[in-house]
C-alpha cells in the first residue's frame, strides 16, 4: 500500500533542539499499542468482577430491599471515576501518561479485599469510591496513551481496540465470576481474579509501558484545528465550556456518552435483580451479565475502523436507537431467550456509539489539549453511571424494574435524535 502524504509528514516533524520526532502510526508503534490493549483488557477485568456478584450480594448478603439503597454502589463508582477522568487529563498533560496510569493501578490495590471482608453495605460503597478513582486514572490514560501512538488517521480503530479489551475484559470475567459464584459462593472466590488482575496490571505498567507524551506533541506541531478559535493555548476552564456546551460535535458527544451509561449503569445493577427475580439460576445471569459487554466489546472492532470511513455522527445517532430497541425488549420480555436477543441489541448498539464518541473528541480537540477534552467528556460519560443509578432505583421502587427500563430507553432514544441534529458531520475527516 502507498504511503500516506500524512503519514509522510508527521513522521518527518523534528523537535526542537534536532532531536527525531516521535514516530505516529498503528504500524509503527505496533508492540506498545498491543501492549496497552492488555493492560486495558486488565483495566475492564478489574470492573467486571462486580458486574455478577454485586448486585446478588446486595440481597442475600447484606439484605438490602430497596433498588436505591441497593444502587448506592453504582452512584459512588460513577461520580468518583466521573470525578477522576476531569483531572486524569490534566494530570497526564502535566505529568506524563504513564505515571497516571502506574497511580491508577496502585489505588486499586485495597479494593479486593474490602469486597472480600467488608462486614457491612458501606464498605462495599467505599470499596467503589476508590475503584472509580481508579478506573478514572487507568482506563482514561490508556485512552489517550493509543491516541497518542496511532496519530489522526487509525484513531476509530485504535478506540475500537481499546474499548473492545476494556469491555471484552469485563465481560469474560462477569461471565467467570458467575460461575465461581454458583459453585463457591459469593464471597471470596470471584474476587480473588480481581486480585491478581490489578498485580498483573500494576506489574505489567511500571514494567513495560513507555510514556507517550512526546507523540502528541508530534502531531500537534501538524495539526490543523477542526474549527476557529481552539488552538493549543486554552485554559481548562475552556476546554470544559468548549467540550461540554459551545461545540456542537463535542457537546454532542458529551450528551450522548453521558446517556450511554446511564443505561449502562442501569443494566449493571438491575438487570441481574431482573433475571433472579424471574427465576434464572446464577450462572444464567451470569450468561446474560457477560454477553451485552462481549458483543459490545468484538463488535467494537468492526465499528470503530467503520467510523474512520463512514464518519461519526450516523453510527452514534444509529447506536443509541438500537439501544433504545434493546432496552425496550428487556422491559417487555420475560425469559432467558429473550433477554438474550436483547442483550446482544444492547451490546451492537453500545459498539456502534462507544469507540465512535472517543474518536469524534479526538477529532475535534487539539493534542495540546485533547487529554483534558477527552477527561471532560470521560467526566460526562461516567457521570451517568450516577445518574443512571440514581434515576434507575427511584423508578424502580416506585413503579418496577419495567418501568425504569422503559423510560431509560425513551431517554436513550431522544440522545440519539440529540445528535442527528446538532452533531456536524466530517469532523473525522480534518
Amino acid at each position: 500500500m502507498p504511503e500516506r502524504p500524512v503519514d509522510h509528514d508527521l513522521r518527518s516533524v523534528r523537535r526542537s533542539g534536532g532531536r527525531s520526532a516521535a514516530v505516529l502510526g498503528l504500524r509503527q508503534n505496533f508492540p506498545q499499542f498491543l501492549l496497552l490493549v492488555a493492560v486495558n483488557a486488565l483495566v475492564g477485568g478489574t470492573l467486571g468482577q462486580e458486574r455478577t456478584v454485586l448486585p446478588l450480594l446486595a440481597g442475600e448478603v447484606f439484605h438490602l430491599d430497596q433498588y436505591t439503597s441497593a444502587l448506592t454502589y453504582i452512584l459512588a463508582f460513577g461520580v468518583a471515576k466521573a470525578a477522576t477522568n476531569y483531572f486524569a487529563g490534566t494530570l497526564s498533560d502535566r505529568y506524563g501518561r504513564k505515571p497516571v496510569l502506574v497511580a491508577g493501578w496502585l489505588v486499586a490495590l485495597p479494593v479486593p479485599a474490602m469486597l472480600i471482608l467488608g462486614p457491612t453495605w458501606s464498605w462495599i460503597v467505599a470499596a467503589n469510591v476508590i475503584l472509580g478513582v481508579s478506573q478514572g486514572l487507568t482506563w482514561s490514560t490508556t485512552v489517550v496513551m493509543k491516541m497518542d501512538l496511532v496519530g489522526p488517521e487509525r484513531r476509530g480503530l485504535a478506540m475500537g481496540f481499546n474499548e473492545a479489551a476494556g469491555y471484552l475484559g469485563v465481560a469474560g470475567t462477569a461471565l467467570f465470576t458467575g460461575y465461581l459464584a454458583a459453585s463457591y459462593g459469593l464471597r471470596p472466590t470471584p474476587f480473588l481474579l480481581g486480585a491478581a488482575y490489578i498485580a498483573l496490571g500494576l506489574g505489567l505498567s511500571v514494567f513495560a509501558v513507555k510514556e507517550t507524551h512526546r507523540h502528541a506533541k508530534t502531531e500537534a506541531a501538524n495539526h490543523v484545528d477542526a474549527h476557529a478559535g481552539a488552538g493549543a493555548e486554552l485554559s481548562t476552564r475552556e476546554v470544559f465550556t468548549l467540550t461540554s456546551f459551545r461545540d456542537r460535535s463535542l457537546s454532542s458527544v458529551s450528551q450522548a456518552g453521558l446517556v450511554n451509561n446511564l443505561n449502562d449503569g442501569l443494566a449493571w445493577g438491575l438487570f441481574p435483580v431482573l433475571f433472579a427475580a424471574a427465576g434464572l439460576s446464577i450462572a444464567q445471569i451470569g450468561i446474560l451479565a457477560a454477553v451485552y459487554p462481549a458483543v459490545w466489546g468484538a463488535v467494537q472492532l468492526v465499528t470503530g475502523a467503520a467510523s474512520d470511513r463512514l464518519g461519526r455522527k450516523w453510527l452514534i445517532a444509529g447506536g443509541m436507537f438500537v439501544q433504545a430497541v434493546g432496552l425496550a425488549a428487556v422491559a417487555a420480555g420475560n425469559g432467558f431467550g429473550i433477554w438474550l436477543t436483547a442483550a446482544v441489541l444492547l451490546g451492537i448498539g453500545t459498539a456502534m456509539v462507544y469507540p465512535t464518541l472517543l474518536a469524534a473528541i479526538g477529532d475535534v480537540a487539539h493534542p495540546q489539549w485533547r487529554a483534558r477534552s477527552v477527561g471532560i467528556y470521560r467526566l460526562w460519560r461516567d457521570g451517568g453511571f450516577a445518574v443512571g443509578a440514581l434515576l434507575s432505583g427511584l423508578l424502580a421502587d416506585a413503579y418496577g424494574i419495567p418501568t425504569a427500563i422503559a423510560v431509560v430507553a425513551a431517554l436513550t432514544a431522544a440522545s440519539g435524535l440529540v445528535v442527528a441534529v446538532r452533531m456536524r458531520g466530517g469532523d473525522h475527516l480534518r
